[in-house]
């Protein structure tokens, strides 16, 4: 009897497929939605890698033509209508405000220091946000990924228990099928919380890192400014 049980779940598919197919509605719903979170945390990985290698060099092409040289207001007139990058915007937003509290005869209206540094804070804090959108759904893939993976073993595993009592049988013939399931959906759970959490630090390293760059040019040019000021 137990040899016929074994030959029959030896027999049985066991594949991916086969397995998702089987399984009750809840559980493949389950299944859907970890494969979706997983292709989505692997997207925003790819966006992010492409947008931040391209930030990182326009800050560096930005960094050597600012010290190059050149008059600021020359090389305003140049980047204001267009920023194409962070740091550009940054240094236009500072700069605009600069320019604004000249007065007609020259002057410049009191409290200019503060207003620039608080342009080029508010410019900081829009690509702050720019940088890490998307990785808010990296931290909760990796925080509930595995929850919803033990969700679809319960209900595996439950339905397995309800086989078994109805029929009567605690083959293995009977039992394997919803445990694989089960096992399936916590694979399938795992599979999209560790990459994400992986992901989401490295990601957000190199958003902090682009951030400090950005902060550093701002405290650089205000102290450039404030030279004038003195």
């Amino acid at each position: 009897m137990e040899a016929d049980a074994l030959a029959a779940a030896q027999a049985a598919d066991f594949s991916f497929i086969a397995l998702f197919f089987r399984a009750t509605f809840i559980v493949k719903l389950v299944m859907i939605g970890l494969l979706a979170a997983s292709v989505w945390v692997w997207a925003i990985y790819f966006n992010k890698f492409r947008m931040y290698r391209r930030a990182k060099a326009n800050a560096a092409a930005f960094d050597q033509a600012f010290w190059s040289g050149e008059p600021l207001d020359e090389f305003y007139d140049q980047v204001a209508e267009a920023p194409r990058s962070a740091s550009e915007r940054v240094f236009v937003a500072g700069m605009t405000e600069w320019r604004r509290s000249i007065r007609d005869d020259g002057a410049l209206i009191p409290g200019v220091q503060q207003r620039v540094d608080r342009s080029m804070d508010v410019a900081i804090a829009r690509e702050n946000e720019r940088l890490t959108s998307g990785l808010g759904f990296l931290a909760t893939t990796g925080a509930t990924a595995p929850f919803v993976g033990l969700f679809g073993t319960v209900w595996g595993i439950m339905r397995s228990f309800q086989e078994i009592a109805v029929s009567g049988n605690t083959s293995l013939a009977v039992v394997a099928p919803g445990i694989a399931e089960a096992l399936l959906a916590t694979g399938l759970g795992l599979l999209a919380a560790i990459p994400a959490v992986i992901l989401y630090n490295t990601l957000s390293g190199q958003a902090n890192r682009l951030i400090q760059i950005y902060e550093g040019f701002a405290d650089e040019f205000s102290t450039l400014l404030s030279r004038q000021l003195d």
